[in-house]
């Protein structure tokens, strides 16, 4: 892509050779008319000036004798010696009432007859030169003046005043691109600084950037390239903790099925082997247990993370998730009740991170309930919030551990249990913008209520 410089520069020096080349043609427009007035002008007074001598009280032979003088004088001037080379192009005639030409100029181009319009006209001799001619009528002498200029010299005048004019703007504009190019460069330096300053990091550096001074106008750019590196240090964060939580979290069930594998190739009663074998896939299901939650926790864990929200009927949302769960509650020996009412339940949530928190909730009340246990599940609105609340029979928590079961990696008297569940269900609350409870039950076992917005 072309650079800002050069676009800015392009977009600037286009702009001032078009109003170079607008004022030109304005410029030459000018000339031309206000050129063609003054030369008008003088041919009119000059054709005045002639009729004014040729007026002068004079007898019959004596006007001869000045018609001849004139013709005279005019006819030995050599313009490149003792006049000016324009001399040639300008030329008068003055014709008697009978068409007789009385006094005219050498250079003066042939014409058959005079013209007969007074005033202004353009003329074109037999050499095809073009003129620009004043025909004065003097009807009290009898005269007819005429005095014309050739096109050329107007031409010529024109093209000097333009060519003087032309060459000194091209000249400054010139001048005025490259110091526009060193001020726009001077005017980008932050900008080229900071891009420098990003080249010299190391490619792993994640400090943010701290330029000074600078312009206003890049730091917005600044603040957002140091959000971004925080969201990667985050990102690199979150994946170092998930990295340090698997190795910590899988080491002891790694040492366990070692433990069990080993002792299936060593032991010689059959009875013994099934033993090692139940041993080795139970510590294989809690191992993939382990996994699952570790995976959902990092993918629910940022909190900054927008939830995918959309509009769902709560109750059916919770209703479906529990329909998944009831064969695998049966096949615990388990019962589930479901108690929501028939009336909608609207609301603007993500379903998804709802069935991951009712998952594990009812993972866990199930974990501590009792053979042939009831797990009741209740959906109710309060103002502009939805409790949903999973009871168990079990035992109940004490109360100096309340406050432990909401952290990660804390498991109490479970040993399949890796600790995750319930912190999975507090960071989705949290990003929910809801809140966990958990307290005990007056008849005992676990009340756990997750208070989510309905909007």
């Amino acid at each position: 892509m072309t650079s800002i410089r050069r676009r800015t520069l392009t977009l600037i020096i286009g702009l001032m050779l078009l109003g170079l080349a607008l004022i030109g043609g304005l410029n030459l427009h000018d000339s031309n008319h206000e050129i063609t007035e003054v030369y008008d002008a003088q041919l009119a007074q000059n054709a005045r000036l002639l009729q004014g001598v040729m007026r002068m009280p004079l007898a019959s032979k004596e006007y001869a004798e000045l018609y001849q003088a004139f013709n005279t004088a005019l006819g030995e001037a050599v313009p490149r010696v003792d006049g000016h080379p324009y001399e040639s192009k300008i030329a008068f005639q003055v014709w008697s009432r009978q068409g007789e030409v009385l006094v005219h100029t050498a250079s003066a181009p042939a014409l058959h007859t005079p013209p007969a319009k007074p005033g202004f006209s353009d003329v074109v001799d037999v050499h095809n030169r073009h003129w620009r001619a004043f025909v004065l009528e003097d009807k009290h002498n009898g005269l007819r003046i005429w005095v014309g200029e050739r096109d050329d010299v107007r031409a010529d005048l024109v093209e000097r005043i333009v060519r003087h004019t032309l060459w000194p703007n091209v000249l400054g504009s010139l001048i005025l691109a490259a110091m526009v190019w060193l001020a726009i460069g001077w005017g980008l330096k932050p900008l080229a600084d900071m891009a420098a300053t990003l080249r010299a990091r190391h490619s792993g550096s994640l400090e943010p950037l701290q330029l000074t001074p600078l312009p206003s106008e890049l730091e917005p750019m600044q603040a957002a390239l140091n959000r971004m590196l925080a969201q990667i240090q985050e990102v690199l964060g979150r994946e170092r903790r998930f990295i340090a939580d698997a190795a910590h979290e899988l080491r002891t069930p790694l040492a366990v099925l070692k433990v069990h594998a080993q002792n299936l190739m060593e032991t010689q009663s059959q009875e013994a082997r099934r033993e090692s074998l139940e041993h080795l896939v139970a510590g294989v299901d809690r191992a993939s247990r382990l996994v699952n939650q570790l995976l959902t926790m990092a993918r629910i864990e940022p909190q900054s993370a927008v939830p995918r929200a959309s509009a769902i009927d709560l109750a059916a949302t919770v209703r479906d998730s529990l329909a998944q769960l009831t064969p695998w509650l049966l096949s615990q020996g388990l019962e589930l009740a479901f108690e929501a009412g028939d009336a909608p339940s609207p609301a603007r949530l993500d379903p998804t991170a709802i069935n991951i928190a009712l998952n594990n909730l009812v993972s866990n009340a199930a974990a501590f309930s009792p053979a042939h246990g009831l797990i009741s599940v209740r959906l109710a609105r309060h103002g502009e919030h939805y409790r949903l609340t999973i009871e168990d029979q079990g035992p109940g928590i004490d109360e100096a551990e309340q406050g432990r079961l909401l952290e990660r990696f804390y498991s109490r008297g479970n040993d399949q249990g890796a600790g995750l569940g319930l912190a999975i269900v507090k960071a989705i609350a949290d990003r929910l913008g809801g809140q966990i409870r958990l307290e005990n039950r007056p008849q005992g076992g676990l009340r756990a209520t997750l208070e989510l917005p309905a909007a």
